[in-house]
């Protein structure tokens, strides 16, 4: 089944095992026009009440003094680490081998501000102050993940996490966090987002992913750093002339789907207790740490997903388009999100469900 035909069988689907429901652009357009307040106001360039009130809130949030809101994170992210290489005279960064930036960017970072990376710790862990420890060169800035999206959302203890910074910053790194996933990890450290923050020097959060919003991410640090960050924007092609859809997008996932992230991990941690029984199905991490967890099932991945999509077809029950090679040809890998969409089932459907494909 090709990619059309997947988004025709996943549109006409009444019902989805994970994520937030999905919206039309009229739904969307509708929502924001709906919760828009009468004088809100298009920013200009980056200027005007609506896109300042919203950086100073994720800023208060996030525990800094100032942040800058950003059509995506590979900017915000590729522009953190330029700042801090600058300011150390130094080109080279150090990151998870599993990072988003050396996974899914490109290579932007050294194809557009000549970085190089140095990689600490192993694909199949987490990254510990031993890593950091073995860096054998002189390293701008150390980018830490939380969690780590491709190990199954994995979130190291918090002695490790503190153990890292220090070491990082004993070695004179500044530490930057790729908080894509920020707002769904606090819950297992029980911990406020200001507080998680507190460890870094420069911090990008996400509003698409679980806040919901239509696109855009944030970058936060110091005043200073914020005003250098603006410039390198500029530089980047993101000081685009009106971002005001993105931010009321934004704003309106911080009151709808922040305060149900704790729910959100406590239902992953139930629904994994299920699936964790059945045969052919591993998981990762066991139990989860956010309300993301991985599923690797073994066997034939045509047959697993062709199981998969007749359920679709046949009940209006999206579980999932495709699932990810491994390095095992017969073990495959599906990402479980929970979100609002998962609250339409019962444990005990959604265990029948899964059964059912991987039987």
């Amino acid at each position: 089944m090709n990619d059309a035909e997947l988004t025709r069988l996943r549109a006409a689907c009444s019902r989805a095992l994970t994520h937030h429901p999905p919206r039309t652009p009229k739904d969307v357009l509708s929502d924001l026009a709906e919760y828009a307040e009468p004088d809100a106001d298009a920013d200009q360039f980056g200027t005007g009440a609506t896109i300042e009130r919203f950086e100073a809130r994720v800023a208060s949030e996030l525990g800094k003094e100032a942040a800058v809101f950003m059509p995506s994170g590979t900017m915000a992210q590729q522009i953190a680490l330029r700042i801090w290489c600058d300011r150390r005279r130094l080109t080279t960064i150090a990151f998870h081998p599993l990072s988003h930036l050396e996974v899914h960017e490109s290579q932007a970072h050294a194809m557009l501000h000549g970085l190089r990376a140095l990689h600490a710790g192993s694909k199949v862990r987490l990254m510990t102050p031993a890593d950091v420890a073995a860096l054998s060169d002189p390293v701008a800035a150390l980018l830490i993940e939380l969690p780590q999206r491709d190990l199954g959302t994995q979130l190291p203890e918090w002695d490790d996490l503190l153990a890292t910074c220090a070491l990082a910053r004993e070695r004179g790194m500044r530490v930057h966090l790729d908080g894509a996933r920020l707002w769904e990890s606090a819950p297992h450290y029980g911990r406020s987002h200001a507080e998680i923050a507190a460890l870094f020097d420069s911090v990008y959060v996400s509003f698409y992913k679980g806040l919901g919003a239509i696109a855009g991410s944030a970058l936060a640090g110091d005043a200073e750093f914020i005003a250098e960050a603006r410039v390198w924007q500029h530089r980047h092609g993101g000081r685009l002339v009106s971002l005001f859809p993105l931010v009321l997008s934004a704003q309106r996932g911080f009151e709808r789907y922040l305060p149900r992230m704790s729910a959100y991990r406590e239902r992953a941690r139930a629904i994994a207790r299920r699936l964790g029984a059945l045969e052919r199905v591993d998981l990762v991490p066991d139990p989860p740490h956010t309300n993301t967890f991985h599923l690797f099932i073994r066997g034939d991945r045509d047959e697993l997903e062709a199981r998969a999509h007749a359920i679709a077809r046949e009940r209006g029950v999206w579980i999932f388009a495709r699932l990810v090679p491994t390095v095992s040809p017969r073990l495959w890998k599906w990402e479980f999100v929970v979100g609002e969409s998962t609250f339409e089932f019962d444990d005990d459907e959604i265990t029948a469900l899964v059964r059912e494909v991987v039987a």
